[in-house]
């Protein structure tokens, strides 16, 4: 079979018959092998009767949420192409050629991009329309080597098998990223067709909640994303925090009538340390990911983490505690040049604070070291039975060897 067309489906009685109806004619004129596949998530208004009437095959899918209803309907799909899309009547399933011409071309991943093939009035909220889906796609293109112009599109076509390897989990409404976010870093051929949208058929709310959704959507980019979600912000603040650091250690700053001095000094230096641990979360959320294989291996990091060994780590925590120490003999001889006793902050604090940030950064250091080089432990992916398993086998082997063999 050569096209499965799936729709995610939760009591879409008013609705689901035509959108069967559609996307069967389309494939019956152009002569395409293929079939219509209802992913229904608990329909308690006869969804899955109607559909049947109307010629779709029914799966049932027990885990609730738009993202497992797709997947569900993705691993029961018998063609080697699918095309997803709401059973709401909003997207149509006449015009669906354009992403099975993509498909026979060599695309992997093909999105219909509304913005492009025309909205109709009504068809999209206001907020959607200009603040959420155009945000949330400038962020996913920013984020992502990406070209995609509408991430949030649920009409959308795909060679099934190439989907499967993705490992998609996400079970909400953030899986329409999750699909392109996977494709993209995986280097899959994605594409982009126009495609329109219209006022969906339904007397009832639709299923999405605008801000708990798009707050969804936007989680699952920063989390995919551990450059834009800790080595970005945690580069900038350690530089901002480094420059008004180096400004103040050798005495107060006048902007104007402002007065910056050594209470500023301390706020650097705590933005400093914030940074630093940011940039450290960075790595090791990289280093994991790839081990892990939710994210693919970074060529840059993976050199890095080979030229930063733990040795050379180590090593680095150790000068800069060093650093830090004769820093503190430093402002342990200004104190006695005081005979010990009541100090200017003015004066101690700018020996003390920079001292005291360079052995804290020290730590994490030698921390961050120690921590890296456990994530780059390759364990085996064997489990217990696998290995119990090649035992028996090698011992069978070794029973029927032989003397010659053995």
């Amino acid at each position: 079979m050569e096209l499965t067309v799936v729709m995610p489906c939760l009591n879409e009685a008013e609705t689901v018959e035509t959108c069967v109806r559609k996307a069967l004619a389309c494939m019956h004129e152009h002569g395409i092998d293929g079939e219509v596949v209802i992913a229904d998530n608990g329909s308690t208004d006869g969804s899955q009767q109607l559909a049947r009437d109307a010629g779709a095959r029914v799966v049932h899918i027990a885990e609730k949420g738009y993202g497992n209803a797709l997947l569900g309907g993705i691993r029961a799909a018998r063609g080697k192409y699918v095309i997803m899309g709401d059973a709401d009547d909003s997207y149509d399933f006449t015009n669906l050629m354009p992403f099975v011409e993509q498909l026979r071309d060599g695309a992997e991943l093909v999105m219909g991009n509304r913005f492009k093939g025309g909205i109709a009035p009504g068809a999209m909220p206001p907020l959607h329309r200009y603040l959420g889906n155009p945000v949330l796609s400038f962020v996913g293109r920013l984020f992502f080597p990406s070209a995609i112009g509408d991430f949030h599109c649920g009409l959308r076509g795909f060679r099934r098998d190439s989907i499967l390897r993705l490992g998609l989990q996400t079970g909400g409404m953030e899986f329409a990223s999750e699909v392109v976010v996977k494709s993209t870093l995986q280097g899959l051929d994605v594409r982009e067709v126009p495609t329109t949208l219209s006022p969906d058929g339904r007397s009832r709310p639709p299923h999405l909640r605008s801000w708990r959704d798009g707050w969804r959507h936007l989680r699952f980019l920063l989390l995919y994303s551990p450059r834009w979600l800790f080595f970005i912000p945690g580069l900038a603040l350690m530089t901002l925090g480094l420059l008004a650091g180096a400004a103040l250690t050798f005495g107060p700053v006048y902007i104007g009538n402002l007065a910056f001095d050594v209470d500023t000094l301390v706020g650097a230096s705590a933005i400093v340390v914030i940074g630093f641990q940011a940039v450290l979360f960075a790595l090791f959320t990289k280093v994991y990911a790839a081990e892990e294989g939710f994210l693919p291996e970074d060529k840059r990091i993976r050199k890095l983490v080979d030229i930063v060994t733990l040795e050379k780590g180590l090593i680095a925590g150790g000068l800069l505690g060093i650093a830090g120490l004769g820093g503190l003999v430093a402002s342990l001889v200004h104190w006695g040049g005081r005979g010990f006793g009541e100090l200017i902050p003015a004066e101690s604090l700018r020996l003390v604070v920079p001292s005291a940030t360079a052995f804290i950064m020290s730590f994490q250091t030698i921390f961050a070291s120690l921590f890296i080089s456990i994530l780059g432990i390759r364990r085996s992916r064997e489990t217990p039975t696998d290995i119990a398993a090649s035992a028996a086998e090698e011992a069978a082997e070794a029973v029927t060897r032989t003397p010659a063999e053995a």
